[in-house]
């Protein structure tokens, strides 16, 4: 075989001149077998399923795969983003996919780096994102304790390690690359359930060679459709379910996302109101009136009405995370659930359930079917149970215009009147809604005031990233930005205990010209947790500090960063909110935010949650519930 790298020039050039890999091996312009090396190989499998987009952080782990990266783009072939975080690289390459749908791989090199990425992947677990994780690996002949493996005596630890956060394959022989790779294609793609995929590449076989390679083993994406739920007698069951049910309540989860249309039907057949999660905020409009909002333990006042006083819950695409349902206590009424989700684990969470397993949309299909020959239950606002769901979202209105018509207090810390959040989050909302601007939150106080507020009209408005709430998520999102087809202005609400932990957008939203904006509300605490504490137990304790920091000096310290005081005012804000869309790259506002206890300072908490001094009685009424 000649030198890897004239070989390598080779296919780029001819899989370029072609168009894309799968023209050139169709023209037979790249030959059906070549001389390659793992390395390469692996970029080429990648290629064959549309991943062309790379956040690397590269290692000693991962200089081999790197060199075909670097040839591979020269040709145009692929985009890689090199960061200087794993973390940041991790939460980029999962708002892309949320974004957008594009796959990418994240690429680390071996220990810590590896690890860091692995840690914030528990976002694309948790909230079911299809992403690569290329990780350099110890090598495979055991010489003796490879530099930055985990220290132990002991094969193939880092593939346990991965192996228990999703799914995971060790190249440790070459050739289990088509093996690899098409189990990695099934978890990154799969229809209902995506997650991240972990491939770990010890350093010794990455720059194996390949002689006479056959690229047919390189696995391509199939096309796969959901069914509706089997079972005419099922549908049966749970039309008459509902047909019998005086007090319908329909829980949206993530599963759900195109399934908008149909269950505004069924809400309307069922008699039912609505409540989501905040990972689907607008797949139902907020102006529909059987819209009660986001419920659960942060849920909102009319949401959470309805989940305490329905006697039947429709559940569709829902996990029932411990704060969507309350830890378990949030439907203490419901006789009777009907679960619609593909996961069987998913779809049998509750006793008392009628399953039907299969596609949202396409199995709602079918009960709306059944209930419209059932005739509908009562017509639009007729009846008590949508009549009193509907003063408790009046109510809730009210509250929240209370804190709008109120927006500033004195905070004690800044020594003057400052924001709140409810009103800083809400004027941003609304600049942004006019403008078509995404939106990002990140973990915590920001986050739960957040998607108490958004109003979203249709999906893909907001992202709260509430299935692993990882502190950081929302400004490293904004790198997606600068890879992302079509092209996005995002805005980032971020706490200033979430900034600081991943304040490297800064630098690498101008290495790779982001487009958007970091809102930083500062408090100087972690709001969310002081409050938990202060609720619990009448005493905050090492949630807060006294360290003063000027985040518009050092965002100003990066050439390319435009840097912005929001004030003290709406009118100041949305002055600053302008200013910084006008701006080509990123910004940043800081503004300062109240925290204290006057209850305009905040939306409130409406549900349970099985956490610190609260477990015992939460967990008794879930045993007297019996769900």
């Amino acid at each position: 075989m000649t030198d890897p790298s004239k070989f390598r020039i080779t296919h780029a050039e001819q899989i370029a001149s072609a168009g894309d890999i799968e023209k050139a091996i169709q023209q037979n312009v790249l030959p059906a077998v070549i001389d390659t090396t793992l390395s390469e190989a692996i970029i080429l499998g990648l290629l064959r399923q549309n991943v062309n987009i790379f956040f690397c952080v590269f290692g000693h782990g991962s200089t081999e795969i790197g060199e075909v990266l670097r040839i591979y783009q020269q040709y145009g072939l692929v985009k890689v983003i090199n960061v200087r975080s794993e973390i940041e690289a991790s939460h980029a390459a999962a708002a892309l996919r949320w974004i957008t749908g594009q796959k990418s791989a994240v690429i680390t090199s071996i220990g810590p780096g590896a690890l860091q990425a692995m840690a914030a992947s528990i976002v694309s677990a948790s909230d079911g994102l299809g992403v690569w994780y290329l990780f350099g690996d110890e090598t495979t002949e055991d010489e003796g304790p490879n530099m930055q493996q985990i220290p132990k005596e002991e094969q193939h630890p880092f593939l346990k390690l991965c192996s228990t956060m999703g799914k995971a394959y060790t190249l440790e022989t070459p050739l289990a690359l088509s093996t690899a790779l098409r189990r990695g294609m099934n978890t990154v793609n799969h229809p209902f359930r995506q997650g991240p995929f972990y491939l770990l590449l010890p350093m010794n076989t990455q720059s194996a060679l390949l002689p006479s390679f056959n690229l047919d083993e390189l696995p391509v994406p199939a096309h796969i459709e959901l069914a509706p739920a089997q079972g005419d007698t099922l549908y049966y069951q749970a039309a008459q379910a509902i047909h019998d049910a005086r007090r319908v309540v329909v829980r949206i989860g993530g599963g759900a996302k195109h399934a908008g249309s149909q269950i505004c039907r069924l809400l309307d057949l069922a008699d039912g109101v609505a409540v989501h999660s905040p990972l689907v905020s607008g797949v139902i409009p907020y102006s529909n009136p059987r819209n009660m909002t986001v419920g659960g333990s942060k849920g909102s006042l009319c949401g959470n009405f309805a989940m305490e006083n329905a006697d039947l819950l429709i559940a569709i695409g829902s996990r029932f995370v411990c704060q969507s349902d309350c830890s378990r206590t949030a439907y203490p009424q419901v006789k009777q659930i009907i679960n619609i989700n593909p996961d069987i684990d998913a779809a049998t969470h509750y006793a008392r359930t009628i399953c039907l397993p299969g596609d949202a949309a396409r199995t709602l299909d079918i009960l709306n079917a059944h209930l419209e020959r059932q005739g509908p239950k009562s017509t639009l606002n007729s009846s008590d149970w949508f009549t009193i769901c509907s003063q408790k979202r009046r109510e809730w209105e009210e509250f929240k215009q209370k804190r709008y018509q109120n927006p500033i207090l004195f905070d004690p810390v800044w020594q003057r009147e400052v924001l709140t959040q409810p009103a800083a989050i809400y004027t941003a909302l609304q600049w942004a809604k006019d403008k078509n601007i995404l939106c990002f939150f990140d973990a915590g106080d920001v986050q739960a005031n957040g998607f108490q507020i958004a109003e979203d009209e249709a999906p893909g408005k907001t992202y709260t990233e509430t299935g692993a709430s990882y502190m950081g998520f929302s400004v490293s999102a904004l790198l997606a930005s600068a890879v992302s087809n079509p092209p996005f202005y995002g805005l980032s609400f971020s706490g200033d205990g979430s900034f600081t932990m991943c304040p490297q957008i800064l630098i690498d939203a101008v290495q790779h010209h982001a487009q958007g904006c970091i809102l930083l509300l500062d408090n100087r605490r972690m709001a969310a947790i002081s409050g938990l504490q202060a609720a619990q137990y009448k005493q905050e304790f090492a949630t807060h500090d006294d360290v003063k920091v000027d985040y518009v000096r050092w965002a100003s310290s990066i050439q390319g960063v435009q840097a912005i005081h929001g004030g003290y005012s709406p009118a100041s804000l949305q002055q600053a909110l302008d200013k910084a869309f006008s701006y080509r790259g990123l910004s940043l506002i800081h503004l300062p935010v109240y925290y204290g206890p006057d209850e305009l300072g905040g939306m409130g908490v409406f549900g349970r949650w099985n956490v610190g001094n609260w477990c015992q009685d939460v967990q008794n009424l879930r045993h007297k519930i019996g769900l």
